[in-house]
């Protein structure tokens, strides 16, 4: 880790059994053919007869082999590259994951390649299927980590980590933050200032982060003696931006309530706008909290309370992962890493709120 940069310590799950990844020499066997010739189907698929051809693109696929373009050229030293994808490259979040991947990268001498999916599950389909034949590893913050081109590509020849989300079943490895104890950390304050009442806006809930937070906002009503369904309400929204939050709490009005939270500090900001507008006073009137704690939370036109992620960290680790595994073959065994949230309190939150009635 860099001097200067604060460790949280995360914990660890370590499954018993060790990653296997079919190999050339598994799909040859398979096939019933020399290694040279699954060379050729991979590389020169013209010097290979039509029949023979076919059974080995057979056994590649029935095997989920991935063919990585780059493994000659890492074992030769010329060129190591590592790919990231992310869900939405606008959202600051994500920039300060990329800054953390980019530092444990450049340690190892390796460039790193990014992607944009937009929440788009083709698109990160699409990013994915390109990098997997010309980079040694991926780092994913997947749409639906049950993807079957993340399960086929975990079981391949490039490691695959999974980032900001936790791996079913450990079929990879994992960084990821505990979003259901964020999410009660938020709404928990919140009940704890006075409220009853607590809106929950949300991106998609088919993001499991999303699903986590809002299911930790649901503990805390429970843990305070309220009927969860009664004093949470969840407003889904379709994208995880400040003009989505901004146009929620807009629709919403008077009925947005005294307490909201936002699944994240986007939402928040847009939301903070919204009721700014409207002349409600945020910390007063309203206590808004936020998750991510980007930069611009702390310095809001009311600094925002917000669930603070270890961002720069995430990427770091889930980098430092993807190497290990590279680097350990077959040896390699799969890890689900995960970081502790806190919750920083600032204006947008104060203490001590006028009462429900």
């Amino acid at each position: 880790m860099p001097p200067g940069r604060p460790t949280p310590t995360p914990s660890i799950a370590t499954p018993d059994t060790p990653a296997r990844r079919p190999t050339v020499r598994d799909v040859a066997e398979r096939a019933g053919v020399s290694l040279g010739t699954v060379s050729n189907v991979l590389n020169r698929p013209e010097q290979v007869a039509a029949r023979t051809r076919a059974r080995v693109e057979a056994v590649v696929e029935e095997l989920g082999f991935v063919r990585n373009a780059s493994a000659n050229q890492l074992r030769t030293g010329r060129h190591r590259a590592l790919g990231l994808v992310v869900l939405d490259i606008g959202n600051p979040f994500f920039t300060e994951v990329a800054r953390g991947a980019e530092a444990a990268a450049r340690e190892d001498d390796c460039v790193l390649v990014l992607g944009n999916s937009d929440s788009s599950a083709e698109q990160e389909l699409r990013n994915l299927r390109t990098l997997a034949e010309r980079v040694d590893g991926i780092i994913v913050s997947p749409v639906d980590e049950h993807a079957e081109e993340l399960v086929r590509l975990g079981a391949g020849a490039t490691p695959l980590v999974l980032l900001d989300r936790r791996s079913p079943r450990g079929r990879h490895c994992s960084v990821s933050v505990d979003d259901v104890l964020g999410g009660l950390l938020a709404a928990e304050h919140l009940f704890q200032l006075g409220h009853s009442r607590l809106t929950v806006i949300t991106g998609p809930l088919s993001l499991q982060q999303c699903a986590d937070r809002v299911e930790g906002a649901h503990a805390a009503a429970t843990a305070a003696g309220l009927d969860a369904k009664q004093a949470v309400r969840v407003v889904e929204v379709d994208n995880m931006t400040a003009r989505d939050g901004r146009a929620c709490v807009a629709e919403l009005g008077d009925d947005v309530g005294g307490a909201v939270f936002c699944t994240n500090d986007l939402l928040a900001l847009g939301a903070l706008a919204s009721l700014q507008q409207a002349g409600r006073r945020v910390g007063e009137d309203v206590a808004l909290v936020g998750y991510d704690d980007i930069a611009f939370a702390a310095d809001a036109a009311v600094p925002l309370s917000s669930v603070r992620q270890p961002m720069y960290e995430l990427g770091y680790r889930a980098c430092k992962t993807v190497l290990a595994e590279i680097a350990e073959g077959e040896r390699h065994r799969h890890q689900q890493i995960v970081f502790q949230p806190e919750l920083v309190i600032r204006e947008s939150s104060r203490p001590n709120p006028v009462p429900e009635q």
